[in-house]
């Protein structure tokens, strides 16, 4: 398939709902920026935001102008939105970071808490980079967090319990795979990319660290915001087929010059992942 020109892949995103009129629902969105704004660890992914976001307003001004939600206090139920102009400006600066992460040969992890949505995304962008001459980093065995496994499949990093792959926002995971490199005297990562807690835990702990995060995540906007992600693009990170990301992929290695010239016979769509059950969180 021809990469999607930005026109393309913005009517593309909307047509899917991965940005525009997304299926997460205003109240939802509302419920998250107050628990964010009251404290409520859960939300912050991994960040310390301290006392610095303690007016839900506040947070709703940034996911406005970082996310495209509708920035109207008043607007509390109903339908909320992703702007996917925003999308695709984060998605460029995104590949801007990978395209350094490709020249420099960095050490880089992917990790996900939205297996049945983003894992091909995750493991696609580290066939590329490896490719390009990068270290995709192994993570250590035998690590548990949260009471469940922590393993990679396919280059990314999940949790795993129950031989299902759980969806998780929570940044134990990430933590468990940092501590145990450290443990083992590896180097840390260059680059993390990632999504939910792992992205927050690896940028707190002054890790690059570029995220996924769908509008009723706000903590790695405000992370970003910030300057302690350097990117997080805003999306519906489980829409109803995995499938409907892969123009968003390819825009993104394109831009970034991951994806193999035209003429070369490793040219074309990559492999699917092979199925895997998947259990899932709508929270």
């Amino acid at each position: 398939m021809p990469i999607p020109s930005r026109a393309t892949l913005v009517e593309h995103l909307v047509r899917t709902r991965i940005a525009g009129d997304v299926a997460t629902p205003r109240d939802n969105n509302l419920d998250h920026y107050r628990r964010l704004a009251n404290g409520d660890r859960h939300f912050w992914l991994g960040l310390e935001l301290g006392d610095r976001w303690r007016d839900e307003q506040d947070v709703l001004a940034v996911m406005a102008e970082r996310c495209g939600v509708n920035d109207d206090p008043e607007h509390r139920q109903g339908q909320d939105t992703i702007d996917p102009e925003l999308t695709v400006d984060a998605l460029d600066r995104m590949a801007a970071r990978l395209r350094q992460a490709a020249e420099g040969r960095e050490r880089v992890l992917f990790a996900t808490g939205h297996p049945g949505g983003l894992l091909d995304v995750h493991r696609r962008t580290a066939e590329a980079l490896r490719a390009a001459g990068c270290e995709i980093v192994r993570i250590p065995g035998g690590l548990v967090a949260d009471e469940c496994m922590v393993f990679q499949f396919a280059d990314v990093a999940v949790l795993e319990r129950g031989a299902s792959l759980w969806h998780t926002h929570s940044p134990a995971p990430m933590a468990a795979i940092l501590d145990g490199l450290e443990r083992e005297g590896r180097p840390l990562p260059d680059l993390v990319v990632a999504d939910h807690g792992w992205a927050g835990c690896a940028g707190q702990r002054g890790i690059d660290s570029l995220g996924y995060a769908d509008c009723n995540d706000p903590a790695l906007f405000l992370g970003e915001a910030e300057g302690t992600l350097q990117v997080t693009v805003p999306l519906d990170d489980h829409v109803t087929d995995p499938r409907f990301y892969d123009p968003m992929t390819d825009y993104l290695l394109d831009a970034a010059g991951l994806l193999p010239a035209s003429g070369d016979p490793a040219a074309g769509a990559a492999a699917s992942t092979p199925g895997v059950d998947v259990a899932v969180d709508r929270a």
